[in-house]
This record gives C-alpha cells, structure tokens and sequence, in this order.
C-alpha cells in the first residue's frame, strides 16, 4: 500500500511536459482542476478525460506508475459514491425498507468517480513532471507580486516543496518501521479495528520521532550553509516562458472553452 503512493515524487524523463516551465505547469494545473469542477454533462467529461490521457502519453510516464496513485485512494472513492447512491432524493430506482437508489444518485456518483479520478490523475502529473527544486522556483515567482503585502512567498514556497519531497521519505521510514516491528511479532492485520488502531502506536511514535530528527538535521544543514531565505537568491537556471508553453496554454483554454459550450448545449 505504502508503495502505491506516488504523491510528491518526481519520474525523471525529457517530455515535453517534464520542460513546460513549472510556473505554467501550476497555472495548467489549476486551471484544469477549475474546468473539471465546471463540467456538469458526459460529454465535457469526456472532453478533459481526452485532455488528461493526452498529457500522460506527452509525459511518457508509464500508465500503470499513475494508476498506482489510484490504489490508497479506492476505499475513499467508493465510500463517496456509495453516499451519493443511497443519500440522494430523485426518482427511486431501488428500495429497500429505508435504503433506496435513485436515478439522481447514480447520475451523481458516476460523475463524482470520474472527476475524481481526472483529479487524481492532474494533479499527480503536477509532482511528476516537475522536480522540486523548479517547483520551489515556480511557486515562489508565481506569489512575488505578494511580497509587495509582506507576504514570505519564498519561505511559503519553500515549506510546501520540503512536505512534498518528504512525503516519499516518510513513507519509506514507515514501510521500515513495519517491518521491523513485524520482525519483532506485531501484527496489523489481525483483530477488530481498535486492535488494528492500537498496534498504530508503535509506528506512530518513532515515525515522529524521526521526523522531527529530519528536520532538525535539514534545518542544520541549511544553516550550515549560510541559508537566509529568498533575500539576494541567485539562480542556476533562469525561468522563461517559451513557446511550447504558450501551446500548452491554448490547447488547455480551447478545451476549457469547449466544456463551457457543452454546458450550454447540453
């Protein structure tokens, strides 16, 4: 389970994804995760799901590393459209003393699998396509119009690049920390769910304690180093905006266009 989470990890390729520059790769992101919230019919669905299967075969990930993503999350998904099937008033299909299927249910929860996996899917190939230090570099220029309001858009930028780049690392100590702990005769898969609760405390406790280790060895480290956040920061590689990036741009606003023209159509 542990292994499926590819949340935070960086798949070193040369697509022509991995060298958008990563402030456009941000904004396309968000972008994209807008127009999936404003498609309310099949077809403009169906017209991001082309978008995305796009961009995963442009990026040359393997499809099954993405669909690795989708495991941890299943349990969550299914619950979410188990509620939307059975909580939703419409026209009932099923019933069963208080339990009931409508078609209004089903309409929703369908949608709601699809956009999350599109979900899932966009905001994965995100982290993958960009390595953090470019995405330390694309969050930070993208909120420097806010130091003009004090805000510490590096630090910000700075913090949120170290929690995804750790993620892997954290998962990698508590695959660690199972399987000693299993070595020693725990079990975590047996009895009801307080047991399986309880045996979480072994793991919990020196899964902190190692992190906060790591942290202070990182905060060490930078110090060390003569670290002072964004203040005179020079740059090995400078960003530009190219013309590959403005293409990208405009494939992603000529979808988003012809979603809001399906809604209106349909």
């Amino acid at each position: 389970m542990l292994n499926d989470i590819t949340l935070g990890q960086f798949y070193p390729t040369n697509s022509i994804i991995h060298r958008l520059d990563p402030r456009m790769k941000i904004v396309l992101t968000v972008l994209l995760v807008v127009f999936l919230f404003v498609a309310d019919n099949l077809y403009g669905f169906i017209l991001m799901a082309a978008l995305c299967v796009l961009a995963v075969i442009v990026s040359t990930i393997p499809v099954g590393y993405i669909l690795r993503s989708f495991k941890p999350l299943l349990f969550i998904i299914f619950i979410t459209c188990m509620l939307n099937v059975f909580l939703t008033d419409g026209r009932i299909l099923w019933q069963y003393s208080f339990l009931k299927i409508t078609y209004e249910g089903v309409y929703l929860a369908v949608f709601m699998v699809i956009r999350l996996f599109l979900l899932i899917t966009v905001t994965n190939l995100l982290t993958l396509t960009t390595s953090p230090i470019l995405l330390t570099d694309g969050l930070e220029r993208l909120m420097s119009p806010l130091k003009k309001i004090k805000v510490p858009s590096h630090e910000i930028a700075m913090m949120m690049t170290i929690a995804l780049r750790f993620i892997p690392t954290l998962l990698e100590e508590t695959d660690k920390i199972i399987k000693a702990q299993s070595a020693r005769g725990a079990s975590f898969t047996s009895g009801n769910i307080f047991a399986r609760a309880k045996a979480m405390i072994p793991i919990l406790i020196p899964l902190f304690i190692s992190a906060f280790r790591r942290a202070d060895e990182l905060a060490l480290a930078m110090e060390c180093r003569c670290y002072s956040g964004g203040e005179n920061r020079t740059r090995m590689r400078r960003l530009k905006i190219q013309a590959r990036d403005i293409v990208a741009l405009l494939i992603s606003v000529v979808f988003g266009v012809a979603v809001l023209v399906t809604n209106t159509l349909f």
